[in-house]
Formats: C-alpha cells, sequence, structure tokens
C-alpha cells in the first residue's frame, strides 16, 4: 500500500461511525452483512449509513455485492491487512521487544491450541 492510499484509508477510519461499521463488518466475518442490517446495528438511519458506506467502499476498506433484493457489504480483508502492513513496515528497528509484545497479543487471528491448551497466533 502506498502513502497516499494509506492516507484515503485513515480518512476514512476516522469517522466515529465508520470505524464502527468496518469494526462490525470484521466480526461479521466474509459472509457480511446487508445495509439495513448494518443501519439497525449502528442506530443510524439508512441514509445515514449509507453515506457512511459509500465512504468506506471509496477508500477500498470494505465492498459490497447485491443478494436478491439487498446489497451485502463486507471488509476488505486484504486492504485491512496492507493498511496493518503500511503501519508495521518499519516497526521495530532496533527494538525487537515491540514485535514480541504483539505476538502476545490475543486478536482476530488468535487460534486455539490444538492439544487444549491456549490461544496462539498463526
Amino acid at each position: 500500500m502506498d502513502e497516499r492510499q494509506a492516507l484515503i484509508s485513515f480518512a476514512a477510519l476516522s469517522q466515529e461511525t465508520r470505524l464502527a461499521i468496518v469494526r462490525l463488518l470484521v466480526v461479521a466475518g466474509p459472509d457480511g452483512l446487508a445495509a439495513g442490517v448494518i443501519a439497525e446495528r449502528m442506530g443510524v438511519s439508512p441514509s445515514n449509513v449509507s453515506f457512511h458506506l459509500k465512504e468506506l467502499e471509496r477508500s477500498g476498506l470494505i465492498s459490497q455485492r447485491r443478494e436478491s433484493r439487498s446489497i451485502v457489504y463486507s471488509a476488505s480483508y486484504e486492504t485491512l491487512a496492507a493498511l496493518l502492513t503500511f503501519l508495521m513496515e518499519d516497526c521495530c528497528s532496533g527494538h525487537p521487544s515491540i514485535r514480541e509484545g504483539m505476538k502476545r497479543s490475543e486478536g482476530c487471528c488468535a487460534e486455539e491450541d490444538v492439544s487444549g491448551g491456549d490461544d496462539v497466533l498463526a
């Protein structure tokens, strides 16, 4: 991801409702959510959520597809991963302990240890 695209992505995420929508769609997974469901869960009007969805789609952070009579939105995991990679590109220069702290954090990428133990990063 280049700096221009990162700035567009950060600008889209710098609004409270849009950040919450992206987080909602990340949790929803690849199946995504219909625009009406997003509006309902966010507690905003359909026209308000439509405005925010257009901005997020324009930034590349989410994508849409038509399913029957609904428009379903999904997080663009590839773009989100590229944004995180952009942030971490220059990470840890001379400070490997920073990256170790990130590896210990439990996030969406944690997988349960098949031996029944604690979560470990993939």
